[in-house]
């Protein structure tokens, strides 16, 4: 006899409104004298073209959306919870367009539900806001199963297939990181092809520099943040080469598909690794990078990216091209994906203290218990779902929906009655 389970009531989403300095989701909303928002040490970005927007990344305005967090709550009152970046707009189109795919329904039907929401925003998603929105309550979702399950989330994607992950450390600091027990490390690029031809000799200076403070034997990779071309890239990697350089990340626009594949061929036989996809989303455009094989990690934010529903099809489709899948941070989100996939080798822990000189919780203030790196592993608790627990305190729901209503939408789903006549679907 099969036990009775309970269905999501409620979708609520919320936005933050934490002290300044306490980012949330978002690690670039952040006090101005932070190394990520690029002070002292300018970081190469998109906007880098423009000298009004060279110096500090929220100049540009990169921390105008903000936290969103997603929380679905069962019939029995037990809750999940989602977060991305998205803010009010991302809010919006949780309350007043998905609610209505999720409440009612069986928390276990998650294929269901994430393509009900990935169809019904076609039109105006695919990439972007709505696909944010998706990850958070697809997260959401998935946080809510593992409660109702009394099991983690790694555990329902199959369990473990490795005892420890290791996490390497983004940061402005590789010596401190370094110390600490990190695998390797990741500095940002601070200067791009609008710096001319002494922003270029400063990119390799800076790299030699923290390559002879860290050692030889010290993986050292860079982030360029979409700032670079195709040639700038190969040339900027092959002079690190000889300097070790461990991978080149993020170097081009996300949608320059065809730059990827330039610069592939003009570094093949290279040891440099090339690395991206943290602003990329959904299987749809994941598979443009495989099938040109033009990288060889692939890096997608699993808050952003689809949620877990889509992170785990992206995880196949790599192993079958033999590419490995290294998510940009996401924390909780990522950790519980890693520990369950083999192609997933080592975790990103971005270091999210002023000065780069101590581990804080990646997401701020937002949980109470969110795990950390120590010794260069992370350690995931035995705990339901992804294992945190959500903090209130400074959350806020601005498209504040009634019970009646999220009960009506509920009905629809309930009482939803399929055809009892068999016939071809194709």
């Amino acid at each position: 006899m099969s036990r009775s389970f309970p269905r999501i009531k409620a979708v609520r989403a919320y936005v933050t409104e934490a002290k300044e300095g306490d980012q949330g989701v978002d690690c670039h909303d952040v006090n101005d004298k932070h190394w990520i928002n690029g002070f002292p040490t300018p970081m190469a970005n998109p906007m880098s073209v423009y000298p009004q927007y060279t110096v500090l990344w929220k100049s540009w305005g990169i921390n105008a959306l903000g936290t969103m967090v997603a929380e679905v709550e069962a019939e029995n009152g037990e809750c999940g919870v989602g977060i991305t970046i998205g803010g009010e707009p991302g809010c919006y189109i949780v309350e007043k367009h998905l609610s209505r795919f999720v409440e009612g329904q069986d928390p276990r039907n998650v294929e269901l539900m994430w393509d009900q929401m990935f169809r019904a925003t076609l039109n105006y998603g695919r990439k972007g806001l709505a696909i944010h929105a998706i990850s958070a309550v697809d997260l959401a979702i998935w946080d809510l199963l593992g409660k109702l399950r009394g099991e983690p989330v790694y555990a329902m994607l199959g369990g473990k297939v490795k005892e420890r992950l290791p996490v390497y450390c983004t940061t402005a600091r590789p010596d401190i990181a370094k110390n600490m027990g990190f695998a390797a490390s990741k500095i940002t690029c601070p200067y791009g092809p609008a710096d001319g031809e002494e922003g270029f000799k400063k990119n390799v200076e800076f790299y030699k520099g923290w390559r002879e403070k860290v050692g030889p034997d010290f993986p050292l990779m860079l982030d360029c943040y979409m700032a670079l071309t195709p040639q700038y890239t190969v040339r900027l990697a092959k002079a690190l080469e000889p300097l070790g350089l461990k991978w080149i990340e993020d170097y081009l626009p996300p949608d320059d598909y065809e730059g990827y594949e330039d610069v592939r061929k003009a570094m093949f036989g290279s040891k440099v690794l090339l690395t991206t996809g943290e602003h990329e989303y959904s299987r749809y455009g994941y598979q443009l990078l495989l099938k040109s094989r033009c990288v060889d990690i692939l890096q997608p934010d699993i808050s952003m990216l689809g949620g877990i529903t889509e992170a785990r099809r992206l995880v196949a489709m790599a192993s079958a091209h033999n590419v490995m899948v290294i998510p940009h941070a996401s924390s909780i989100y990522s950790y519980h994906l890693q520990y369950a996939f083999c192609n997933c080798p080592v975790a990103e822990f971005i270091d999210m203290s002023p000065e780069a000189d101590r581990i804080v919780p990646y997401f701020g203030g937002l949980f109470l218990d969110e795990p950390l790196p120590v010794n260069g592993f992370i350690d995931l608790p035995d705990k339901p779902g992804f294992g945190v627990t959500l903090c209130k305190d400074t959350l806020r729901r601005p498209y504040h929906r009634s019970e009646d209503t999220s009960r009506e939408q509920a009905e629809l789903n309930i009482n939803f009655k399929p055809s009892e006549k068999a016939f071809m679907p194709f």
